[in-house]
């Protein structure tokens, strides 16, 4: 369950990180009621995947899914720039983030 838990923190990682974007600095309602949740729930799912997982991994791993689909999600919904030594630079947090999931402990 640990496992699952940290992906998920991760993934809602990527949503409030995106939604910080929609928020406009927090003065629209909507996205920042959704960007703070999703914060407050990424929170929550790390520190229940750290109940298990040695913590340097589990924040390496939560940080590594947030870097890499913020800058996915930055190509995808914004139209920024993706030259490829950028795209270098995302299969490197891919590569260490299966790196330290097949050298985690449990």
């Amino acid at each position: 369950m640990a496992w699952f838990f940290l992906i998920l923190a991760g993934v809602l990682e990527v949503v409030w990180s995106l939604g910080l974007k929609y928020t406009q600095g927090f003065t629209r309602p909507v996205p920042s009621l959704i960007t703070g949740t999703a914060i407050v729930a990424s929170m929550v799912l790390l520190s229940r995947a750290a109940r298990t997982l040695p913590i340097g991994t589990a924040y390496a791993i939560w940080v590594g899914i947030g870097a890499v689909g913020a800058a996915i999600g930055g190509v995808v919904l914004f139209d920024e720039a993706m030259p490829p030594l950028r795209v270098a630079f995302v299969v490197l947090l891919v590569a260490s983030i299966v790196g330290l999931k097949l050298t985690a402990t449990p």
